[in-house]
Order: C-alpha cells, then sequence, then structure tokens
C-alpha cells in the first residue's frame, strides 16, 4: 500500500496521529484541523513538522481541502450537543455546526477519501447527525462499520465507552467522480442503515443504565451496594485486563503533594470516590474536569494498602469530622498524575507536554481525547483486505464483544 495522506480533523492533542503511528499503517498527516490553542500548543510540541490549521473548518474553503488530496479523514466532532449530562441539542446545536459542513462538503470533494474514521461519545448513536453521516456515506458508495469499544477491549483498564464508525469507499463505487453537485442518493436502501442502527441503539439502551432501582438496596458501606461490589470484584478478576500498576508512574517521579486529595476533598466527597488500587484491573473514565471535580471524573488511587476500603468506610457516617479525617487519610489517596492519564489512554512514553502547560490543563486536553491503541486497532481492521466482509465484521464483533462489561 503506498503511504496514505490524512486529513486529523478536530485534532486535539494528537490522539489521532498517535494511533495511525501505532497502527503500523504507512501514512502521512498532511494537516491537522483544531481551534483549541492549548490543544494546539501540545500538539505542535509533538508533531512539530505537521501542518496545523488553527482554523474553523467551516471557514477552510472547498479548494483548499481539494488541495490536500488526502486518502483518509479521522475525526472526533465536539462530543456535546449527544452527552447524555448536556442539552443533547444534536444538529440544532451550534457546535455541530462544522460537523454539518463537513458532510455537506463530502460529497462536493474532486477525490472522495478512501477511508473515514470516526469517534464519538455515547449517545452519538441515537442523534439526528448520526442519520445524516449514514445517509452521506451511503449516498457517496462506502461500506461502513459501527461499534461500541471501551478501552477494556484491548486490554487496559479503564472504561471509556465511545462510539466508532469506520468507513470504506466500495470497490466498485472508487471510480465514482463527484462534482458541485454532489453524490447521488437515488441508489440508497434506507432499510439497511436503519436495520443496523436499530440493533446498534438497542445494545447501548443496555450499556451502563442501572438494571434496578437502588433507592431501597442496602448500601454496604461508601454509598455502595452488594451488586455495585460484585461488578468491581469481577472486573478486577478479568485476567484479560492488565493491572493498574502497569500504568503507574515510578513513586519516586511523584510529587506527592501535587496528588494527594485535601482533608476538604476526603471529607465532602469521600463516600462517593471510585477507589482503585494498584493490582485493579479497572477505573472509570477520565474526563475533562478531573483534578477540579470529584463526582463522576475519574478514579482515585489508593497508595497505602494496610487497611481495607471496607475497614474505613464501614459505618463512617456515626464518626465525628476529625475521626473520619483521620480514617480515610489512612488510605492515602491521589489523585493519578497526567502522566499516568495519558499512560491509560494509550498515548506512547514519547508523548509529552510543554512546560508552561499546567496541571489541570493538561487534565483538561486529556479528558478531551481519545484512546490511542483502541483506535489504532480499528484503523488496522479498516485498512484490511477483510474489511466490508464477513471476517472483517467477525472481527469487529470480537472487539466490540465485551462491552457490554465495560
Amino acid at each position: 500500500m503506498e503511504s496514505l495522506r490524512v486529513l486529523e480533523l478536530y485534532s486535539g492533542i494528537g490522539g489521532m496521529h498517535y494511533a495511525l503511528k501505532e497502527s503500523g499503517i504507512s501514512a502521512q498527516v498532511v494537516a491537522a484541523v483544531d481551534i483549541n490553542t492549548t490543544a494546539n500548543e501540545i500538539y505542535r510540541h509533538n508533531f512539530p513538522d505537521t501542518p496545523l490549521w488553527n482554523k474553523t473548518i467551516e471557514g477552510i474553503p472547498l479548494d483548499d481541502f481539494n488541495k490536500l488530496s488526502f486518502d483518509m479523514i479521522m475525526m472526533s466532532p465536539p462530543c456535546q450537543p449527544f452527552t447524555r449530562l448536556g442539552l443533547q441539542g444534536d444538529v440544532a446545536d451550534p457546535r455541530c455546526k462544522s460537523f454539518v459542513f463537513i458532510l455537506e462538503l463530502l460529497p462536493r470533494l474532486c477525490k472522495l477519501p478512501t477511508y473515514i474514521l470516526l469517534e464519538n461519545v455515547k449517545g452519538f448513536e441515537s442523534s439526528s447527525a448520526r442519520d445524516y453521516l449514514i445517509k452521506t456515506l451511503s449516498g457517496c458508495g462506502y461500506t461502513y462499520q459501527e461499534c461500541m469499544i471501551s478501552p477494556t477491549n484491548v486490554g487496559i483498564p479503564n472504561s471509556r465507552l465511545r462510539y466508532f464508525l469506520v468507513a470504506k469507499m466500495s470497490a466498485e463505487n472508487s471510480s465514482i467522480q463527484t462534482s458541485d453537485k454532489g453524490c447521488s442518493f437515488s441508489h440508497v436502501t434506507d432499510s439497511g442503515f436503519h436495520e443496523r442502527s436499530s440493533v446498534l441503539r438497542y445494545k447501548c439502551q443496555n450499556i451502563d443504565q442501572p438494571s434496578e432501582d437502588n433507592s431501597n438496596v442496602h448500601v454496604l458501606y461508601k454509598r455502595e451496594t452488594q451488586m455495585d461490589s460484585q461488578k468491581k470484584t469481577n472486573q478486577n478478576k478479568d485476567l484479560s485486563v492488565q493491572q493498574i500498576q502497569d500504568y503507574l508512574e515510578p513513586q519516586m517521579n511523584i510529587d506527592m503533594e501535587l496528588y494527594l486529595l485535601k482533608p476538604k476533598t476526603l471529607l465532602r466527597y469521600g463516600s462517593i470516590l471510585d477507589i482503585v488500587q494498584p493490582h485493579s484491573r479497572r477505573s472509570v473514565c477520565f474526563t475533562k474536569g478531573y483534578g477540579r471535580y470529584v463526582e463522576g471524573t475519574g478514579s482515585v488511587l489508593q497508595c497505602c494498602m494496610e487497611n481495607e476500603i471496607s475497614s474505613v468506610f464501614t459505618n463512617l457516617d456515626q464518626l465525628t469530622e476529625e475521626e473520619k479525617l483521620q480514617k480515610m487519610l489512612k488510605l492515602n489517596l491521589r489523585y493519578f498524575t497526567p502522566r499516568e492519564v495519558a499512560n491509560l489512554m494509550g498515548f506512547p512514553q514519547s508523548f509529552s507536554f510543554p512546560e508552561d502547560i499546567s496541571i489541570i490543563q493538561q487534565y483538561r486536553v486529556l479528558g478531551n481525547s481519545l484512546n490511542v491503541l483502541v483506535v489504532a486497532r480499528l484503523l488496522q481492521l479498516m485498512s484490511s483486505e477483510h474489511f466490508g466482509h464477513s471476517e472483517g465484521e467477525k472481527q469487529f464483533s470480537v472487539l466490540g464483544n465485551e462491552y457490554q462489561c465495560s
């Protein structure tokens, strides 16, 4: 295969670019596009030779895209229009404007790219934006596959369930020439992608959803039910997933004072912390709020193993504030460092931050990024000769078949 020319949209800190390198595919990123100045500084620090366009996508003329003559598009559009905790504005959200622009632009390109890879949050699969994407791809002659994957599927002890779509120009349509009039949609049969969509949506509706009302369920400790405890136990028994300790920095390299949880944080949020240990095979998704906020932003690490979590938190509410604090301090809880979060997200050791990027900024851009190894595996499958055939679908199934346990 000749070296592919790749366009990286919403490039962030370069997660897609690292995935491309990790995949082993012969390729060159001919342009990366993003408007986040902090992310762009980090991207340029790690990929100084890659043209980086600090522009809005919808402000780039068609001619400029055509001049790039790219063979692949990799993109991770803004997730806010589709998140469960957001307003779910979908295509009406202004932050979706650039993605809609891309879909309108694609049929007008002089040369359609052979490959397209897209990543987004759970929720995208049931959006109007997704339906518009599928209609556009089908109309332009692409074969595509969709899946929901978490890093646990590739052995990484971190849950970060995401929607992925990979598309390849069908061999019989590879000679189609586009024009300003765009691709023809007259041959599209809606039944195919609606059937695929309904299957995906059914599966997604059963992911991360509580199976019962826990309001009357007995809490063991730390607001944790028997079901919660059993789920974590099962995750920690999964030997196909590595242990947290494989992703940690040497303790001598860490300034513990920067990462230990403050007493007021322990007292206020101790009962809702997701605590993992070095031998754990699980951690929850790290978000852009990690280090600033506590609830739902990521796991914290227990550094002192002399005390069991259950012994510290059982009947904790019956103690005085000072007694509570002294018990929780025994666990020596700390945040994961940005380097450790990057490790869990599959970034190579060569990845680094410029010195002027603060710890909070590092957490923020990592929380907005993606898992490098998951995307690398998808790129390998997408570029294989089996893609679009039954063998390729089987490989995708194997990659994504464990996500309901993530």
